[in-house]
């Protein structure tokens, strides 16, 4: 049967809708509450939405009962003090499962490329119902910093670098592609992420938003790149060798975050 899926993100994974004038909203992820939920990166989280309306960010998978990245239950404490952004999170009217700022740390481009990851979105998910891709909605003006998109996690071939200024919106299979964010700062990026289930109501927001699934690439100096693809390769070849000392074989595992 298959699962049902998005047409805008069939060819490369991702789109980029309209930038919002976050200009408009008050800072309201500088006031909810976060937890030190490791992902990829130095990073804390805040959960608006989560498996049952606790502040916690763990896979809805490892609840009782189980079950995947669906139905979402909104917390009420970090509603009441973001109602812009859980507004903006519901919007498309799809069905939410996780849905957290994330706050991350500077991270240059070799590390980025170190924390590249695919996310387990859609463990327990019933074939035959709709594909959960994520939504991020880039918080703080980074006008330096860019998402990084691969499809394969150690080959640069194709790789896409999306601008993150305030406002901009993306749609990413993050189950599909490997992804992380470069963050050249020296203050936090924050970003709003939310899952969201595949189906009609996705689709007409995406066409609302005039969504586009080709951007031009962020424009980065070849000895930035080299530098990364090296700190990559390092830290890939120091991490197999902790495994090997250890006698085991590292996997590279899903995400949860």
């Amino acid at each position: 049967m298959g699962y049902i899926t998005s047409a805008a993100l069939e060819e490369t994974g991702y789109v980029v809708l309209d930038r919002y004038n976050q200009e408009l909203d008050p800072k309201e992820w500088l006031d909810i509450e976060y937890n030190d939920w490791k992902s990829s990166g130095d990073t804390r989280f805040a959960p608006l939405a989560s498996a049952f309306g606790e502040i916690e960010c763990n896979g809805f998978w490892n609840h009782k009962p189980p079950r995947t990245d669906k139905d979402g239950v909104w917390i009420d404490s970090q509603v009441e003090k973001a109602p812009n952004l859980t507004r903006r999170a519901q919007e498309p009217g799809a069905n939410v499962g996780r849905c957290r700022v994330i706050e991350l740390q500077p991270t240059p481009y070799g590390e980025c490329l170190y924390n590249l990851h695919q996310d387990d979105n859609n463990r327990l998910n019933p074939d035959g119902t709709g594909w959960v891709v994520r939504g991020f909605f880039n918080l703080t003006d980074d006008k330096d910093s860019y998402f990084v998109l691969r499809e394969n996690r150690t080959d640069p071939a194709g790789e896409v670098r999306i601008a993150l200024p305030a406002g901009a919106q993306l749609i990413i299979d993050t189950q599909r592609l490997w992804h992380a964010a470069t963050h050249n700062g020296t203050e936090p990026r924050y970003c709003l992420i939310t899952s969201w289930t595949s189906g009609p109501e996705l689709d007409a927001y995406i066409e609302k938003y005039n969504g586009v699934n080709h951007v031009e690439s962020v424009e980065v100096p070849q000895d930035v790149l080299d530098a990364g693809y090296a700190e990559q390769a390092r830290k890939d070849a120091a991490r197999a060798a902790y495994y090997a000392a250890k006698g085991q074989v590292e996997v590279q595992a899903m995400s949860e975050a």
